[in-house]
C-alpha cells in the first residue's frame, strides 16, 4: 500500500539525526527501471524552497532515478548555501547508488522549519545508511521518515490489470493550494512516458490535492512526484491510468485532511449550481477559509449565515436571494433566507457536509477543510520550539 507496491522500486526510511528527537527523518525511493520516466508538480508559492527549485530543474528532463526526502528541516529561505546543500545531497545519492546514476536525475524534497540550514554532517552519512537499507518492502519506513507534525504515516495503492500505482504522503498543516505542507511520491510500474505521466498527474492534483484547504496557508515546499518504472511491461489506456492516479491522490488527500493539526471535524464543502467550475472552486475556498464558520463547526453550530457571508466575498456569479445552503443534508437556508429548522442538523460525527447551491448554472466543485480548534493554535504556537 505504498511506493514499493509497484514493481521496480525500492525504498528506505532511516534516522539520520536531522531531528533532535531521534525519530526517522530521511527517506529514499529508487526507481530500478527499466524505464525512468517522471513528472512533478510543485508549490505555486513565489517563495520556493531550495529543493523545490532543484527538483523543478530535474523534472524538466523527464527522468528521475531516485528521490531523497528529509523531514526536520525545510531548507527554505536558506540562500545560496541552501541550494548548494540540495545539490550536494543529490550528488551524494548518485554516488552512493553507483552505476549509471547522476545527480541531475535525483529529485530532492524537504519538510520542516523554514529558515534553518540542514545539518549536512548528519544528512550526507545518512544517505549511505539509507542506500544500505533499500528494499522492495521499504515503502512504509520511507513514509514514516517524512512525517513532521503528522500523527500517522499516509500510504495508498491501487492495482489495475497487472499494473499498480502506489504512493506515500506527508502533511498535517499549511494545507492549502497550490498543492496542499505536503510531500507526495507516487510510483507506477506501468510502461508510460513522462508526457503521459505529466498529463495524468496534473489532472489528478487539480481535483484532489489542489482542493484540500485545511488552514488557508500555502507551503514553500509542496512537491508531488510521479515515477514510472515500466517493470510490469503493461501499457494501460490513458483513461484507465489517469483514473488510478486520481484514486490514489484522492485517498492520500483525504488522509491529509483527516490528520490535520488539531482538527476535530473534516468539512466537505460542495458548491453546486455555479456558472463555471472556477466560480465553484472560488466559493468553496472562501467557505473553507472562513474562520468564524470553522469555529462554529468546531462548536457543532450549523451557522449557515457564515456560509452566506463567505460566498458574498467572492466574485462568483449569483443572486443573493437565490442562495441555498444545506448542512448534513438539512437545507437550513433557502432562497437567501431561513430554511429548515437548524435543530434538525446533527453534527456529532467527524465529517460535516456543507452544500452551497448558487442557483446560477450547472458546474460544481468539492473542497475539503477542517474546523479551527484550540489545539491547532497551540500546536502552531509551539512548533518552532
Amino acid at each position: 500500500m505504498t511506493v514499493t507496491a509497484a514493481q521496480g522500486f525500492t525504498a528506505a526510511g532511516i534516522a539520520a539525526g536531522i531531528k533532535e528527537n531521534g525519530n526517522p527523518d530521511l527517506a529514499l525511493v529508487v526507481n530500478n527501471g527499466p524505464r525512468l520516466a517522471a513528472a512533478g508538480v510543485f508549490t505555486s508559492n513565489r517563495v520556493k524552497a531550495a529543493p523545490v527549485r532543484w527538483s523543478e530543474q530535474v523534472l524538466r528532463g523527464g527522468t528521475v532515478s531516485a528521490v531523497v526526502l528529509n523531514s526536520g528541516g525545510a531548507n527554505a529561505c536558506t540562500g545560496p548555501r541552501g541550494f548548494q546543500d540540495t545539490h550536494a545531497t543529490a550528488e551524494k545519492v548518485a554516488e552512493a547508488l553507483g552505476g549509471e546514476h547522476n545527480a541531475g536525475e535525483v529529485a530532492v524534497a524537504s519538510t520542516g522549519l523554514i529558515g534553518v540550514l540542514l545539518p549536512m554532517d548528519r544528512l550526507l552519512p545518512g544517505v549511505d545508511t539509507a542506500v544500505a537499507a533499500l528494499s522492495t518492502d521499504g515503502g512504509e519506513a520511507a513514509a514514516i521518515a517524512i512525517k513532521t507534525t503528522d500523527t500517522v504515516h499516509k500510504t495508498a495503492a491501487v492495482t489495475r490489470g497487472g499494473w499498480t500505482v502506489g504512493g506515500m504522503a506527508k502533511g498535517a498543516g499549511m494545507l492549502a493550494p497550490g498543492l496542499a505542507t505536503m510531500l507526495v511520491v507516487l510510483t507506477t510500474d506501468a510502461d508510460l512516458d513522462s508526457a503521459t505521466l505529466d498529463r495524468a498527474l496534473r489532472s489528478a492534483t487539480r481535483t484532489t490535492f489542489d482542493r484540500v484547504d485545511s488552514d488557508g496557508c500555502m507551503s514553500t515546499n509542496d512537491t508531488v512526484l510521479l515515477l514510472a518504472s515500466g517493470a510490469s511491461g503493461q501499457v494501460p489506456a490513458y483513461e484507465d491510468f489517469a483514473e488510478a492516479v486520481r484514486t490514489v491522490c484522492d485517498d492520500l488527500a483525504r488522509q491529509l485532511i483527516g490528520d490535520a493539526e488539531g482538527a476535530s471535524k473534516d468539512i466537505r464543502i460542495e458548491v453546486v449550481g455555479a456558472a463555471s467550475e472556477a466560480d465553484a472552486v472560488e466559493v468553496g475556498r472562501s467557505i473553507a477559509r472562513n474562520n468564524l464558520l470553522k469555529c462554529a463547526i468546531h462548536g457543532e453550530d450549523p451557522n449557515w449565515g457564515r456560509v452566506l457571508s463567505a460566498i458574498g466575498t467572492t466574485g462568483a456569479a449569483f443572486d443573493p436571494d437565490r442562495l441555498n445552503v444545506a448542512i448534513n443534508g438539512v437545507w437550513v437556508c433557502k432562497n437567501g433566507s431561513v430554511g429548515e429548522d437548524r435543530d434538525l442538523v446533527s453534527m456529532k460525527d467527524r465529517e460535516v457536509r456543507i452544500t452551497a447551491d448558487l442557483s446560477h448554472g450547472e458546474e460544481s466543485a468539492v473542497i475539503w477543510a477542517n474546523d479551527l480548534t484550540a489545539e491547532y493554535v497551540h500546536e502552531n504556537s509551539a512548533y518552532s520550539s
